[in-house]
Order: structure tokens, then sequence, then C-alpha cells
């Protein structure tokens, strides 16, 4: 089966299986009648002021309170590391290899962060306190049980993004704790218009975003995958949760005639090759129409994945509207 992902299991992005590829589940939840998920609201490219400030309750209702504006950052997931780039802050050290990437820092200058041992999962606290941090941020469901630990050393930030705007939100608080209002404006301004520029022209093509290491693999949706929250407002996307049991049979996938498929290919331990070339030998995962026409797209996991933020979320859109034209 192809099951659309969980919160946990998102966040933490397949390290465990999500599925059997050719076993058929049942909803769990009602869809729209025809199959086809209603148009989101156009996005508003008017952008609010933000105002610098050391206290603030963030976009998810979680109380931030800082003794000063914080120049040293540990990102120990890829959202902080978007943000900071997006604000014109290298982060003290990070958990998280999106840096490397040309459109933020790029390879050699990556290299000049340190890295936090542990693994994504579980960081060293030893590790993130030697770097002398006055904010540590972190993904909720994943890194929330290190608030005890850092606790009376630092500051920790527990972040949950599950759509677009939460990350804008996200974005707005981090340049009012650190100062960079001017920056985080501009940032937003920027998303929000080549968002509105792709809502203009949508495309009339069904597209698919899955995501996984072999052939037990899930299906992002709107409802808790960032990147998936664009493409209702760019193309036809009807895949909506089923809730952490919930998930698509391949045979529901085959009956909605995708055209585009995304693919993310994440690795794990020794795991090598992309997602696409182990399913290209499954004979009904060539029966998909985007399959047979070649219009298969192994998108960049770092970004697609795991960046989250706005700076990630404008190359996901650049990528996604051209492979839909």
């Amino acid at each position: 089966m192809l099951r659309s992902p969980s919160r946990f299991v998102r966040s933490w992005l397949t390290a465990v299986a999500v599925g059997s590829l050719l076993v058929g589940c049942g909803s769990s939840s009602e869809e729209p009648a025809n199959g086809k998920v209603e148009p989101a609201a156009k996005t508003e490219v008017t952008v609010e002021p933000i105002k610098a400030t050391t206290e603030l309750t963030d976009t998810n209702g979680v109380k931030i309170s800082l003794k000063k504006k914080p120049e040293r950052i540990v990102c120990l997931f890829a959202l902080c590391d978007d943000i900071l780039t997006e604000l014109g802050i290298v982060p003290t050290a990070t958990n998280s290899a999106v840096l490397s990437h040309p459109d933020f820092l790029g390879e050699e200058k990556a290299k000049e962060v340190d890295t936090i041992p542990g693994g994504f999962i579980a960081p060293e606290v030893e590790a993130i306190l030697s770097h002398k941090p006055d904010l540590v941020i972190g993904l909720g469901d994943t890194h929330g049980k290190l608030a005890p630990a850092l606790k009376g050393a630092t500051t920790f930030w527990a972040m949950q993004p599950e759509t677009w705007q939460d990350s804008v939100g996200y974005l707005r608080d981090t340049a009012a704790l650190t100062g960079r209002t001017a920056q985080g404006e501009r940032a937003e301004r920027t998303f929000r218009a080549k968002l509105a520029a792709a809502e203009k022209t949508p495309s009339d093509k069904t597209a698919l975003l899955i995501y996984g290491s072999d052939e037990n693999f899930g299906v992002a949706t709107p409802e808790g995958d960032v990147a998936a929250s664009l493409f209702p407002r760019i193309a036809d996307y009807p895949w909506k949760s089923r809730g952490v049991e919930g998930s698509y049979s391949l045979e529901e996938i085959l009956a909605k005639d995708v055209d585009v498929l995304f693919v993310e290919t994440m690795s794990f331990g020794d795991a090598e090759g992309k997602l696409s070339e182990k399913l290209a030998g499954n004979p009904l995962w060539s029966k998909i129409p985007a399959v047979k026409n070649g219009d298969v797209h192994e998108v960049n996991s770092e970004v697609w994945a795991k960046g989250r933020g706005t700076r990630s979320l404008g190359i996901v859109l650049d990528e996604a509207t051209a492979a839909l034209r």
C-alpha cells in the first residue's frame, strides 16, 4: 500500500516502513464525491510589518522568552537552517545537510558550519551545549524530549510545521526575535509573490508526491506535509490525509491517472539507489501514466522533504511548476 504519512513518521522521514506497495487498504475519512480537491484561496501578497522583540507567542502558540537577541543559534532540523539563511544568519551548528545546496550556502561554505553528532533522531546534548547557544531550534515531536536536558543552559524552541503558512509564521517569529525584520519581510514577500504567480496559471495535470527509501513508501498529503500543502494551489492534487493508519492502495492511485510524479528518495544507513529505480520493475507501478510517459521527477529530499521554509518552498515551486507545464 501507499500510506499517507503520520506527523511523526513524516518528521523523521520514513525511518520505518510505511506500507507494502501491493496491498490495498480502505479509507478512514471522507473525500469529495468526484475525487477532486477544492481549489485553495488565492495567496495574499501583502506582508504585515514585523516588530523586533525578545518575547512572543509563536505561530503554534508556544511562548518564547529570551534575555537578549540571540547570536549563537543551533539548528536541529532543516527549517531552522532555511529560516536563518533567509535572514542572512549562519547557524552556529546544525543537524541538517540542506545548507550544502547551491541555493543555500553551497558545499564549501556549508563545511564551515559544525555538525551536531548523534543523527537527526538523537542529537548529542553535550555537543549542542558545547557551542554555548543562545537558542536551540528543533522539531517538536522529535526533539521535544531534549528540552529538560537543555533547560537552564539555553532556550529550546520546539517548532512543528505542517503547512506553508506555519513555515511563514516561524520565519516571521524568528525575524522578530533576531531583529532581522526587514530580511524576514523581504523573504516572506518573495515567497508569497512566487506562489501567487504560480496560482494564476495552475496546471490541469494530476500530480503525486511520494517519499521513501524502497518499495515501502508514503504519499505526501497537504494536511501534514509542507511541500504537499502547495500542490492544491498549482495542480490537481487529489490526495487527502486518512490519519495515522489510513492509506492509499495502488489501485486507487492508478485510478487517479497521475500525470506527473515527484519522488523524494530517503537514504538510511547503507541504502543506495533512487526510489523510482527500485520501483521500476513493478508491473503495477509501470502502469501509472506518469511512469509510462517518463514524467517521473526525482527531487532533492533535503529541500523538498526536510527544508520546509520559504527558501526551500521557493525551489519546490520552481521545479514543480516547470514539470507541470
